[in-house]
This record gives structure tokens, sequence and C-alpha cells, in this order.
């Protein structure tokens, strides 16, 4: 395919069956000002739909205020306990040299659990090269509903997506190594992110799947059981609860336009788009 025809596309999908459909699109959470404005078949798309569905509907202050809580609940340490007490020192020592590097305080991580500290890497590294959460996908399209008077539809309950992303109920081992693997791809972590916004911008989801294998390519393959367990928590239980809704919104026959994140449908296994396709449905990228 050239440049010109990747162009042409948009990580936009119609999913339908006999006779209704939704779209989908791929949501990045982080985005600048140069992704704006947004190209009109995506809009002509929102603009047709009824409703919006999201992750989570994070215009809602009483969302905020749930993940808020529930993400100090669950993604924070004791008051007696500290994370440079729960690794090993080599993680110690290169999350120090990374706040060095980073201008932030020395022990800025000590009161995130090991998963939840490396969800915060990727997001504070993500802020670093001045992408911003205001001007992310999904929060465009919120405001667009609230402009519009579109109803908004959750796909995620505030306790399943913050149970995920700081890992509760999982081994310390496996937050130890995610946080780990986090560290030794840090350095790679500025060219993925690139290559998941250029993917973005192009409508590429094969550029997309391929940053993420990017971001685990330098994970060992003797620790393949904890990393599929990682992935299994961050994506694939997710995205079958989320072709779940979306099936029954089909069936329904409910206009709904939905945004969920981009890695979500680009995963080599049960992403979301793919789930839809065994169960029979017709899956179009525009």
């Amino acid at each position: 395919m050239s440049k010109g025809e990747l162009a042409q596309k948009h990580l936009l999908w119609r999913v339908s069956d006999s006779n209704s459909s939704v779209y989908i699109l791929g949501s990045v959470h982080f985005a600048d000002s140069s992704f704006y404005p947004l190209d009109s078949v995506i809009e002509n798309a929102f603009d047709r739909s009824g409703e919006l569905a999201v992750e989570l509907d994070v215009s809602d202050d009483s969302v905020l205020q749930e993940v808020a809580l529930r993400s100090a609940m669950l993604g924070m340490l004791p008051d007696t306990a500290s994370l440079d007490k729960v690794v090993p020192a080599d993680i110690v020592h290169s999350l120090d040299s990374l706040c060095v590097s980073w201008n932030l305080p020395v022990g800025f991580f000590n009161r995130y659990r090991p998963w939840a500290a490396a969800m915060t890497l990727t997001s504070v590294a993500i802020l670093r090269m001045g992408f911003d959460a205001n001007l992310g996908v999904d929060i465009h399209f919120l405001q667009r509903a609230a402009e519009t008077g579109k109803g908004i539809v959750a796909l995620e309950t505030v306790e399943d997506q913050v149970k995920a992303l700081t890992g509760e109920g999982v081994h310390d081992s496996v937050g130890i190594f995610y946080l780990r693997t986090t560290l030794q791809e840090i350095g790679e972590l500025d060219s993925s992110i690139t290559m998941i916004m250029d993917a973005w911008k192009t409508g590429s989801d094969s550029v997309l799947a391929e940053a993420m294998e990017k971001e685990s390519a330098l994970r060992n393959a003797l620790d393949s059981l904890i990393e599929k367990e990682i992935i299994e928590r961050v994506y694939t239980m997710r995205n079958r609860k989320m072709a779940e809704k979306i099936t029954a919104f089909l069936t329904e026959d409910r206009n709904v336009f939905i945004v969920v994140g981009a890695a979500h449908l680009a995963g080599k296994d049960d992403n979301v788009l793919a789930i839809l396709r065994r169960q029979g449905f017709t899956v179009e990228q525009l």
C-alpha cells in the first residue's frame, strides 16, 4: 500500500450486522494541537451517530473522583511502606537515575506499588514529549458530545479499569517484572510513542501493531508467562468486555460512535476488532 493510500485511511472502523452498524475509533489518550482539526470522515461519522461510547466518561467529575480514590487505594503503598524497600536495588538505582535526568525529586515514585509505578513512568514520558491528556481524542469527543447533547455510555466500570491499570490482585513479582521491563525500555519509549502517533495520523493499524511489538522487544522469553499475564490484564480481559458491550449495541440496533484506546484495536490476538470479526460481524476500515 502506498503512502498516499495510507493517508486516506483512519483508525476508524464501521462494524455492522445485517441491519445496523456502529463506528469504532482508536483513540490516543494524549495528543497535541497537530492532531486537530480531525479529518471530516471521522467528524462526520460522529455527527451521524446518536450516542458516544468511551472507556470511562472522564468528563463527569464524580467519575474522576472515583478514579482518583480507587487509584490511591489500589495503586499506592501503605504509609508504612516504600517502593525502594519493596523492589530490588537495581530497580531503585534505575528509578533514582531517571528521576535525576527528568528533574524529578529522587524518590518521586516511592509511594507507588510496582505495577502502578510502571504505568506512571509511561505517562510521565508521554507528557515530557509535549503531549497533553486534555487534547486526547477521547476528550475531544466527550466535549463534542456535551456540545451536541449526545448521550454518553461507559464501556467499563471505574473499578474494573483501575484494577487493571494498578495491577490490583497480582503477585508482587509480576509488578516488579513490569516495572523492571518498563525501565529497560524507557530509552526506546520516545520512538515507540512517535510511531504510535504517526500510526494514528496515517491510519496505519500495521504500524500501530509494530509499535506495540517494539515496546515489548526487550522482554526475556523466559518471562513470557509473566508478560502474558500483564497483557491479559491490561488489554485482553478488557477487550473481551468491550466487545460484549459493542455486540449489545448492534443487537439493540443502537447507532453508537465508540472511542477506545487504539491499542485495544491492534493487538495480534484478542483485540476488539478481531473478536467482533470472529463473531461474524463485518468490519471495514474507513
